[in-house]
């Protein structure tokens, strides 16, 4: 084997992405012989299918033998297989190649460019949009755009159900999905219509989630939805906590749009109008879009409903992203103020990972350069001529994607058409700097990225303004108004020469450059994604065969040639960085991106809302215009974690406290801890109750609930993230529990609510002393799709982690002398049974302490490592759904939701 063909090899994971995802596939699986790589279903489950990477040693009939990478034999009948026409990169290069040069004028061009574009996919220096390198070449109905903004809903019910027919035909293609609800009315205004009031923006909402979770269970291509509305809108407030009541909007991503005006108002402690649209303006239905500012400058009425303090929403939107790292925060108004489609397509809404700002029905044409393979070893530099190649021929390659994608939607092509904006980025850059020896976040570090990502705008630029002297500007051009964007402004100052080509010769694309992602093609690739750095250099990855160890390779060869030293600072994870580290970095690229960034600033459990509010403040300063943060152990979905090492000797490697770190030792949170659970909870089935199908009374045998008890928290870790396990005791012994896993609205917090409803039911009922030991007896040792920890410490699943807090709760119970003694009693399982039904009538237990009452409680502090948390993975089923860069993703079988 050649060192090109050993470099293009594709193993595990990667291998799996790329034949599940990327490779043009065979629709015939008849067509599978002996000798074929395939994906194998090795779990033949409707909603949690499993697929494997194999080849097939044997055919008999319509019933094949595979043999997987990891040398097991599956039977399968052929219709299970998914077989795929190309089996090496090269292959996809070559039909990526030749599909994007097709749409040039003459054979003698296609030709060229074929061959150059050939030039840039080889060794993954230029790695395509997913729906790219899915589609193109390979199918004349496959979009090749990832994803889209629609209009503002029309204020009506036929407005809300085209705008709902709308996003169900794209994500059904597989594309996500931005929907701004400002135009709606709020809640409690009246519709004359009816005769009735709205039920407000965020119940319509909920409406578009709820429809995205319905896509969601069905097909290969899962939908994703952002979900924004404007500072102004009566229901803001309503819309940054609605996440916080369960089960409302759980299939979206939020984030407010923030305006300069809002922002200088929380700056000088402002009062702040919450204001709509009079709806009963005699055009209103015709003319009213959204557009605020649009309606005031025609002259038009607008209702004032209420004022508040800036400082008020401002601290909500604070509080809640720390909470749980959303809403996010677009600074809309500042957005449209650069944007070069700001004369005539204004932004509304983002695409649900926020890297790419949108007009009404635009889309996202992404690429990225993969700057890991632009590093010159004989000058310990940027190869910046290769850089600059690449990037030039990388925009003609995205302009060509608008000519050659079929149109689904004739608004689509005629907008796209209209300014034919496209986004350039970037994955492989924390790889870069590491080769190149800078710390990512430092001082040297911002210079080198205004350096880096000026050059390639400068590039990405001139090339655009060379393609128009060819082809022609995009419709809207205009370059005395393009010019005045205040993109441009800074580009020109920088690089007049931009400016005196954009003059000469027009531009091709309103806008050239998003640093997206790439979550699931920089993972193919196997380098770091987006613009972000390494999360962990060692983690742990679940397979067939349990967890594997991975470790990331340019820091295992650091130290495979650098025996018995640690790594160098310059080899920085994400949570070595301060969260104002993350901003400074997001801020020195945005400079120099006419879109937007998928940027997440990452912070310690420990950080506090005094310093959220003022990263927030930060970002604004500095120009960004968009802040995501995620506080470590915030979410039930969640990057790797990252845990900090005392001993680096033992642990040269930045470690992660993934699912094969030890689980961490069960701490009560206090002895002393008061649970403020209100009466109407369990013992809402109280003494008089008398409930029982069984026609029995059982108000002697159920306990109830005093207004105070209390109890201890403990803390661990399990296959689905960090557990809080609240034991609270009645005359001594446990009588509830309470458990904290995961996000309100995910299928972790609802199966570890109804267990924690049944055994605090279990415990209260009837006087069975050896019920907790028996209650642990049948909890304890229950296995899932994955465990966690190592002997002692060895966690299997929720049901096992009770079971261990429930041990730790009863022994330190014993030690202090509080045992009770035991008291001879039978528990009538019919009985327990009709107590449980009236339960469940009665509404249930309250939600479980939040994972935050671990600050300020007892003498454990703040830990420093938790697991993340994780959620079931639609594709294959196991406990592997973390959130990277927004965008939910699969450890274990590549599935993400972005694409």
């Amino acid at each position: 084997m050649s060192t090109v063909e050993r470099k293009q090899r594709l193993e595990g994971l990667s291998e799996k992405i790329f034949l599940d995802r990327y490779a043009w596939k065979d629709a015939d699986t008849n067509n599978a012989k002996v000798g074929d790589v395939v994906l194998v279903l090795t779990k033949d489950d409707p909603k949690f299918p499993t697929k494997e990477v194999g080849e097939i040693v044997e055919r008999s009939g319509r019933i094949v033998t595979v043999k997987t990478r990891s040398g097991e034999l599956v039977k399968s009948e052929v219709e299970k297989l998914t077989l795929n026409i190309e089996k090496t990169p090269e292959e996809m290069w070559d039909r990526l190649a030749g599909a994007m040069a097709s749409v040039e004028k003459t054979p003698e061009l296609q030709r060229e460019w074929t061959d150059k574009f050939r030039s840039i996919l080889d060794d993954w220096k230029l790695v395509p949009g997913g729906r790219i390198a899915a589609g193109a070449g390979a199918s004349d109905e496959l979009t090749l755009f990832n994803c889209y903004v629609v209009p503002s809903p029309k204020d009506s019910r036929g407005g809300i159900m085209e705008t709902l027919s709308e996003m169900t035909e794209i994500m059904a293609r597989g594309g996500g999905v931005g929907i701004n609800l400002s135009s709606l009315r709020p809640r409690r205004a009246v519709v004359k219509g009816v005769n009735g009031s709205s039920s407000g923006a965020v119940s319509w909402g909920g409406l578009f989630s709820y429809t995205t979770g319905l896509i969601e269970q069905g097909g290969s291509r899962r939908g994703a939805l952002m979900l924004m509305i404007n500072d102004w809108h009566p229901d803001v407030a309503d819309f940054i906590t609605v996440k916080q009541t369960m089960g409302q909007v759980t299939n979206a991503n939020l984030s407010v749009c923030v305006s300069n005006g809002f922002m200088k108002a929380v700056k000088e402690d402002l009062d702040w109008d919450l204001v709509f649209p009079d709806t009963t303006e005699p055009d209103y239905n015709e003319v009213w879009d959204g557009d605020l500012d649009k309606w005031k400058a025609a002259g038009r009425k607008v209702n004032h409903y209420r004022t508040v303090k800036a400082r008020d929403i401002w601290h909500t939107i604070i509080e809640s992203a720390w909470k749980s790292a959303e809403p996010g925060v677009v600074f809309m108004e500042y957005y449209n103020q650069m944007s070069n489609s700001w004369y005539f397509n204004p932004i509304i809404c983002t695409n649900p990972c926020g890297e790419q700002g949108l007009p009404g029905w635009g889309v996202c044409n992404l690429s990225a350069i993969n700057l890991s393979k632009f590093y010159d070893e004989e000058k310990h530099d940027v190869a910046w001529d290769e850089l600059a190649t690449t990037t030039r021929y990388s925009v003609r390659f995205l302009d060509n994607v608008i000519d050659k994608t079929p149109y689904h939607f004739p608004e689509n092509e005629a907008n796209q058409k209209k300014e034919r904006r496209v986004g350039l980025g970037t994955m492989g850059l924390a790889e870069l700097m590491i080769k190149l020896n800078i710390r990512y976040g430092s001082p040297d570090s911002l210079a080198f990225l205004d350096k880096l990502y000026g050059f390639m705008a400068r590039e990405a630029y001139l090339s655009s303004a060379e393609i128009a002297a060819e082809k022609g500007s995009f419709q809207a051009f205009d370059a005395e108004k393009y010019l005045l964007s205040g993109f441009m402004k800074n580009m020109t100052e920088v690089y007049p020469e931009v400016g005196e080509a954009i003059a000469k010769q027009g531009m091709r694309n309103v806008t050239v450059i998003t640093q997206a992602p790439t979550g699931s093609t920089g993972t193919m690739v196997g380098t770091s994604t987006g613009i972000e750095p390494y999360f962990a250099f060692k983690y742990f990855r679940q397979s067939r065969l349990g967890f594997d160890e991975q470790f990331v390779p340019i820091a295992e060869e650091y130290l495979e040639a650098h025996p018995g030293e640690e790594l160098p600072d310059y080899f920085v994870t994400s949570m070595d960085l301060s969260a104002k580290d993350h901003i400074r970095v997001q801020a020195a690229i945005q400079r120099w991106v006419d879109s937007s960034i998928s940027k997440t600033a990452n912070c310690p459990n420990d950080f506090t809302v005094e310093e959220t509010k003022e990263l927030y403040e930060l970002a604004f300063d500095l120009g960004c215009k968009g802040v995501t943060i995620y506080r470590d152990g915030s979410r039930d979905v969640q990057v790797l974690q990252t845990e900090k090492k005392e001993d680096k000797k033992d642990a040269p490697l930045k470690e992660t406290a993934s699912p094969s770190a030890e689980a961490a030792e069960a701490a009560p949170v206090g002895a002393a801890q008061v649970s403020t659970a209100p009466a109407a909870s369990i013992s809402s089935v109280s003494s008089d109750s008398g409930l029982a199908s069984s026609g029995k009374v059982v108000d002697k045998q159920y306990k109830k609930r005093p207004q105070v008890l209390r109890g201890a928290t403990y803390k661990i870790n399990t296959p689905f993230g960090m557990a809080y396990i609240t034991i609270n005791d009645l005359d001594g012994t446990p009588a509830e529990i309470f458990l904290n896993v995961g996000k309100a609205g995910s299928d972790v917090f609802a199966m570890a609510e109804a267990l924690g409803r049944v055994c605090s039911l279990f415990l209260r009922y009837g006087d069975h002393g050896e019920k907790v030991e028996l209650l642990i007896k049948h909890l304890k040792g229950i296995g899932g799709s994955g465990a966690i920890g190592f002997g002692a410490n060895r966690v299997e699943s929720i049901a096992d982690a009770v079971a261990k807090a429930l041990e730790t709760h009863v022994q330190q119970s014993a030690h202090e002398d509080h045992a009770p003694a035991p008291i001879a009693a039978t528990l009538a399982l019919e009985d327990f049974e009709s107590a449980l039904n009236a339960e469940l009538k009665a509404g249930g237990a309250p939600a479980a302490p939040a994972a935050e009452a671990d600050h300020g409680h007892g003498g454990h502090g703040h830990s420093h490592s938790s697991s993340a948390s994780r959620d079931l993975c639609p594709s294959c089923g196991t406990a592997s759904l973390i959130n990277i860069e927004g965008c939910k993703t699969c450890g274990n079988c590549g599935y993400s939701r972005c694409g």
